[in-house]
């Protein structure tokens, strides 16, 4: 498989009431924390009446990978032929790192789309990992080091949406010595990853060369530097609070209203900025890019190269342009009832879906949808109280340029559900009260 494409995060945990689960993955490398984590989970799922599903990737970075996955294999075996309701699935990753691209990221890239592949194929919603509160603290040193922000210091999430799945990590605030314990006490057999002592990459030169000093000298470092990235983690979400606040005024169908962005503090637009790129590009956007923005827009007008294409600023509103047109335009039937970013290849781009409190659609009605291309004579209601028009005209009305529309419709049963650029036609907006869903297409073109 591919190894290469991040995966966008979405902090959706209401989502978790759409749908009940009855399978827990567990990401399991078969080593020390992993083992401790599917056995304890395994356990307690038979209680519970669950499935728990184990997850191993093969990175074949190593001469001792197979030995590793047959090791994960009998395991597991021997767990489920114990009672435990347990079961593993394995996938190799393919390729190699990019040019710029060191192995550890090309590794965590590949590693975790290749989890989020086997737990939806297994029907599980919730995936759960490993690390503890001295990887967090490990975590929140390197990120420092590194000369992050708020985001980077905020370490690891103990929950997370992506790609429609709960990644939560339950033992973030476990000491490594309470997991040993736990493996001592049950007698487990686990793995030791020769590479951990390879002072080649950054985070095994921290936990070699510099972790042993530092705890000697300040004991309680490891929980007071968790605890720091819990503070950062409330700062964060604090920014994301305020980001969204601020583009729910400053968004819509026609983009990102930058007259009224510029006229907020500088922090404050530079925070909402950043989300606003986040959820375009899918992926940070560079601090040189923010800055830029900032700063040359004063006319109103404008365009910026990014990742995936450019960002046009047309009558003060700003827009991501895909750097390339989809060619081909085919009918594609597809599932948005959960939340995540859900690819679409054959168009060249994405939907983002959300859970919100108002103003999406219901998510029953989003089981089952057709994206096809625009034949001319649609017809769309914009608002509740408006007459439905001629896609043309609502188009024209949005003040919608011309290279914006030419993104997929989708459709519900013979309905205009959704139009990107738009949004969603009034009358498929979900009543109050009903679990709902917001939707956004974004382009993401072949590079």
């Amino acid at each position: 498989m591919s190894a290469c494409k991040p995966m966008v995060a979405s902090p959706t945990p209401r989502a978790a009431e759409l749908q009940p689960r009855r399978c827990v993955a567990v990401a399991y490398s078969g080593g020390r924390d992993s083992t401790a984590l599917l056995h304890a989970t395994a356990r307690q799922a038979g209680e519970l009446g669950l499935e728990v599903v184990a997850l191993h990737v093969h990175h074949g970075l190593s001469a001792h990978a197979d030995d590793w996955l047959v090791h994960c294999e009998r395991q597991c075996e021997r767990w489920a032929a114990s009672g435990l309701p347990l079961r593993l699935l394995s996938q190799r990753l393919e390729g190699a790192p990019a040019a710029a691209q060191s192995v550890e990221a090309w590794a965590r890239e590949g590693r975790y789309a290749a989890l989020s592949m086997m737990a939806q194929a297994a029907g599980a919603d919730l995936l759960l990992l490993a690390q503890h509160r001295r990887d967090q603290a490990e975590t929140l040193l390197l990120q420092a080091l590194r000369g992050a922000g708020v985001a980077g210091m905020a370490a690891m999430p103990a929950q997370q949406w992506r790609d429609g799945l709960l990644w939560a990590r339950p033992w973030l605030a476990q000491p490594r010595e309470a997991i040993e314990a736990y493996l001592h006490a049950h007698g487990l057999d686990y793995i030791d990853d020769d590479s951990n002592g390879d002072p080649r990459y950054a985070r095994n030169r921290l936990r070699l060369q510099v972790w042993p000093g530092l705890s000697k000298a300040f004991p309680a470092a490891e929980a007071s530097l968790a605890q720091t990235a819990e503070w950062a983690q409330q700062a964060l979400a604090l920014q994301h609070e305020m980001a969204a606040v601020d583009l729910a005024e400053l968004v819509g169908p026609e983009g990102l209203d930058m007259a009224g962005l510029l006229a907020l503090s500088p922090a404050r637009a530079s925070n909402a900025l950043r989300a606003w790129l986040r959820t375009r590009l899918g992926r940070p956007a560079p601090a040189s890019l923010v800055q830029r923005l900032l700063h040359e827009s004063s006319a109103g007008q404008g365009a910026w190269p990014c990742a995936g294409g450019a960002l046009r600023l047309y009558r003060w509103r700003l827009l991501h342009a895909p750097a390339r047109a989809v060619t081909a335009a085919p009918v594609v039937e597809l599932n948005l009832g959960r939340p995540g970013v859900h690819p679409v290849p054959a168009w060249q781009g994405e939907w983002i879906v959300e859970a919100v409190e108002q103003g999406g659609v219901a998510a029953t009605r989003l089981a089952s949808l057709v994206m096809r291309p625009r034949e001319g004579g649609e017809q769309f209601q914009r608002h509740p109280a408006g007459p439905p028009r001629s896609l043309k005209k609502a188009f024209q009305s949005a003040a919608l340029p011309a290279w914006q529309r030419n993104a997929p419709l989708l459709y519900a049963d013979q309905q205009l559900l959704f139009v990107p650029g738009l949004g969603p036609d009034a009358r498929c907006l979900a009543r109050p009260g009903e679990p709902q869903l917001r939707l956004d297409w974004r382009p993401v073109p072949r590079m």
